[in-house]
């Protein structure tokens, strides 16, 4: 029988966290003379009490680590469970539960999809709230749940390893190492990120926003024009190299920083995914050139800013390129499926994913010709273990069948086929804006029925979470001792 109290106990505790961060956000709208504080306040008192009623209530004697099976049902519970209350500050805006849970999940999943107009205008405590969520759910919930679980005698790795299909190797012994690298890294990037964004023209408050959902791959901004708010070349460039700094595996560099600085050169999908977007990014700035649209070095920036955003996962735009022509927006569509490397803050299909395909494309092709030939697929010079090919196909199979079945889902539900399919590929992929005029670049998604904005949230966490995850929970075998 399956034991649940392992699972109340760190839900609990997780909780009584994200009440406490509650605080930081109540604090910058108390010290603004803003009312809103107290809507975070009871927020955060409201969270925190359930947390603690959940980790009384599982609370045990003798610790005992949890097993597979109990990671994968604690993974499942903490990205349903935690939006769920993350949402709650949303409710003093007078939006529906809908609307607030809809922005929390893409929030925390790093998503950037966003049903809320006159972002300008929202009180700072929300923005910075908005912020906070993607940081969080960057790597700084996994992150707590690493570091927390050692203290309960239960395994971390576990629930790492649950959350994602990354086959990474581990880079160090613990988990507690393994995460506080992790986290000083995060946190080191961020800072710089700030910095940098300080010195390119923008406030405190928005470089500091903006650096926790740009290294977080996540999208959200302070205004509703996003990037375009700002005509400075030196913002846009500083947002795209702290974009793919957030789309590198954290493993590399952890190598990187204890000795091994070309680890950041040897892994084949760090590799592939600078030449994809030095190609894409040079590519579409020469059609835009050729074609008249802007001169080469505008051209450059924009396209360069654009495609990162989009092939990250992370949603900022500084143009509306969907404007540009029939080619862009079928180049777009297909830059949503990409996504970074695998063990970054992105979502999407990743990287890794691509390569391994290609050599299964590769190896059956040669085959045709020499059927008898023997060849063994090889990742960073390494046989790949026989299991991981159809692990890999599965994967990429069950994630265009969820992008069709969540667009069916929406189209049913009145949406046109172009938002439908966009909003489905980009909710899967954690990616954000869509195309077309509705959910695009400088559109939003507060106009969609509340039943659309919920298969959304459900299929971003699915995303978020690699399909698996919460699919195996549906299969009866699992509840099968």
């Amino acid at each position: 029988m399956l034991r649940y109290q392992p699972i109340l106990s760190i839900t609990g505790f997780l909780l009584v966290a994200l009440g406490a961060v509650m605080a930081v956000p109540a604090l910058v709208d108390l010290s603004a003379g803003n009312p809103d504080w107290m809507i975070f306040a009871l927020s955060g008192i409201i969270t925190a009490l359930v947390g603690a009623a959940f980790a009384i209530a599982g609370r045990e004697d003798k610790p005992i680590g949890l097993n597979v099976k109990q990671a994968f049902v604690l993974t499942t519970v903490l990205w349903f469970v935690l939006p769920g209350f993350a949402a709650l500050p949303f409710l003093g805006l007078d939006i529906g539960y809908a609307d607030a849970l809809f922005e929390t999940v893409s929030g925390i999943t790093t998503t950037g999809a966003t049903v809320l107009v006159g972002i300008d205008d929202l009180p700072p405590g929300i923005q910075l709230w908005r912020s906070l969520l993607q940081w969080m759910g960057g790597v700084g919930i996994v992150v707590m749940a690493i570091i927390m679980l050692p203290f309960l005698k239960v395994g971390g790795m576990q629930l790492f390893h649950a959350e994602s299909s990354d086959r990474s190797e581990k880079v160090l012994a613990k988990s507690f190492d393994i995460a506080a690298w992790i986290g000083g890294i995060y946190v080191a990037l961020t800072a710089l990120c700030t910095l940098a964004y300080a010195a390119g023209g923008m406030t405190l408050f928005d470089a500091i926003a903006h650096s926790m959902t740009t290294v977080a791959t996540g999208g959200f901004s302070t205004h509703d024009a996003s990037f375009g708010y700002w005509d400075e070349p030196m913002i846009l460039w500083t947002g795209t190299f702290f974009m793919i700094a957030g789309a590198l595996p954290f493993v590399a560099y952890i190598g990187a920083l204890r000795g091994d600085p070309m680890m950041l050169l040897k892994d084949p999908q760090i590799r592939a995914l600078l030449g994809f977007l030095a190609v894409a990014c040079f590519g579409l700035a020469l059609h835009e050139t050729l074609l008249g649209t802007l001169p080469f070095d505008e051209a450059l920036t924009h396209s360069t800013f654009n495609v990162v955003s989009v092939v990250t996962t992370t949603g900022f735009a500084s143009m509306d390129y969907t404007l540009l022509g029939e080619f862009d927006i079928g180049f777009f569509f297909v830059l949503l499926y990409i996504g970074g490397c695998s063990g970054s803050t992105t979502g999407g299909i990743k990287m890794y994913r691509f390569i391994i395909l290609w050599a299964i494309i590769r190896r059956q092709i040669r085959r045709l010709a020499h059927p008898s030939r023997v060849e063994p697929l090889r990742y960073a010079g390494r046989r790949i273990p026989e299991d991981v090919p159809p692990s890999v196909l599965a994967f990429l199979t069950l994630y265009v069948g969820m992008t069709v079945i969540i667009t069916m889902i929406l189209a049913g539900l009145g949406l046109d086929f172009v938002t439908a399919i966009s909003s489905a590929v980009s909710a899967v992929g954690n990616v954000g804006p869509g195309l077309g005029e509705v959910v695009g670049p400088v559109g939003n998604f507060s106009s969609l029925p509340d039943g659309a904005k919920l298969a959304l949230a459900f299929a971003m966490i699915l995303g978020r979470l690699e399909l698996f995850t919460v699919l195996v929970l549906l299969d009866p075998a699992f509840w099968r001792w």
